[in-house]
């Protein structure tokens, strides 16, 4: 259930940006997706993100930066262990240069270069470049 969630509102982010929106709202929500947003404003791929009535349905407004190229979520669970990240991402995203792969892990939900540097793998979320 949760990843039909994050693949639509994905989904929904990546058309905005195509046709030049500056915001989008996504509904409904998970806490997967509101991580996913966080790990994509630190990396400088969405400006902010505000969270309207969590407990309910819910309501995300997104504030669009203009560099999403695409993203979206993997609707299998695949597991990936730490050594095996690296292959994963060259495998996933067309260059070596930008875009992150996100992964749940025991230490949270957490991009690749993260996951890296604190050496845990698990399951493979979603991406974006």
């Amino acid at each position: 259930m949760g990843r039909r969630i994050l693949n639509e509102a994905l989904r929904k982010m990546v058309n905005a940006e195509r046709r030049g929106k500056a915001t989008v709202d996504l509904q409904p929500i998970s806490g997967v997706l509101s991580s996913f947003l966080q790990i994509m404003k630190d990396r400088g791929y969405v400006r902010n993100f505000q969270v309207f009535d969590p407990h309910r349905v819910g309501k995300i407004t997104v504030e669009l930066q203009g560099r999403i190229k695409d993203c979206g979520a993997v609707m299998f669970r695949q597991d990936i262990k730490a050594r095996q990240i690296e292959e994963y991402r060259i495998r996933t995203l067309p260059t070596r240069q930008w875009g992150y792969v996100v992964i749940t892990t025991p230490d949270g939900i957490l991009d690749h270069e993260e996951a890296l540097k604190r050496n845990v793998g698990g399951q493979v979320v979603g991406y974006f470049h």
